[in-house]
């Protein structure tokens, strides 16, 4: 899972002012020469300064200009952002749109992935598998994905909770202790209810996972740990869209390793859920 800098910069463009987004629009467009730019070279192709080039580095998680170079340089960019992410047109067919959509769908699972780690995913496996009881939390679209995290954590011996109503999840958060772990779940990160709810957990001491987008959101800040969900805004295809068939694949990612880790204890549920479930079902 090699992390591509220019996906992520792509993605993430509007969460940055407008004069990182005017660098963002230099690297993203002239990616061979960008490879090659020292700093100063850098500064006269975008006109921005580099001291604005050297803090902006940092933000997005580099040490210095050249380890962003150098991380740069490693990019083989074999498509552009209009063909990465297709456009709806007026003169686009039911196969153009269909092809396009899931074109969409699959080119945010690719940039996902790639910026996902190794390191990332085992720390993320290792505190859910070590914490008492495990929430999961979201508002509005994430929900489903919290939702559907609880359905699949069921199935595993991991003590789990959820639930759609935000009152509820409210007062499941405050009821979370050191001893446990929080996924929250959200595209922004700035939902205001979810960031409620995110600040309740973190004043418990409680370890929080997000799923989000957005690495500078204030959920992100808030988290322990942050598995970032990327996917591009495209005209009637919003990118939360997109992002919310990543957060969901995360989620499976996360329970398969989980599952996998607690192989034995999981068939188990697995087979008694199975069992019941059967009974439920008409000869």
């Amino acid at each position: 899972m090699a992390k591509n800098i220019i996906t992520q910069l792509r993605v993430q463009r509007k969460q940055y002012n407008t004069t990182e987004q005017k660098l963002i629009d230099y690297i993203i467009h002239n990616v061979s020469q960008a490879q090659e730019d020292t700093i100063q070279e850098m500064s006269d192709g975008s006109g921005v300064s580099t001291a604005t080039i050297s803090r902006f580095v940092k933000k997005i998680g580099f040490d210095s200009f050249r380890d962003f170079s150098v991380d740069l340089a490693r990019i083989s960019v074999q498509k552009s952002p209009v063909e990465f992410f297709g456009e709806i047109v007026d003169t686009d067919d039911t196969v153009a749109i269909a092809q396009k959509v899931f074109r969409g769908a699959e080119n945010a699972l690719a940039a996902t992935v790639n910026n996902l780690t190794i390191d990332q995913l085992e720390q993320a496996t290792q505190c859910l598998i070590s914490a008492r009881r495990v929430g999961f939390f979201g508002i509005g679209g994430s929900s489903i994905v919290a939702f559907n995290a609880y359905h699949k954590f069921l199935r595993t011996p991991i003590d789990v909770i959820a639930h759609p109503d935000y009152d509820v999840q409210l007062m499941q958060a405050v009821r979370l202790d050191h001893t446990d772990v929080a996924v929250v779940i959200s595209h922004s990160g700035r939902n205001k209810d979810t960031l409620l709810i995110a600040q309740k957990l973190s004043e418990n001491h409680v370890k929080i996972i997000a799923i989000t987008s957005f690495p500078d959101s204030p959920l992100a800040k808030l988290a322990d740990l942050v598995l970032l969900s990327l996917a591009e805004e495209v005209n009637f295809r919003s990118e939360s869209m997109s992002s919310l068939i990543a957060q969901i694949t995360i989620i499976d990612t996360l329970f398969t390793l989980v599952g996998s880790q607690l192989s034995e204890d999981t068939q188990s549920v697995v087979d008694t859920m199975r069992d019941t479930i059967e009974e439920t079902r008409a000869q």
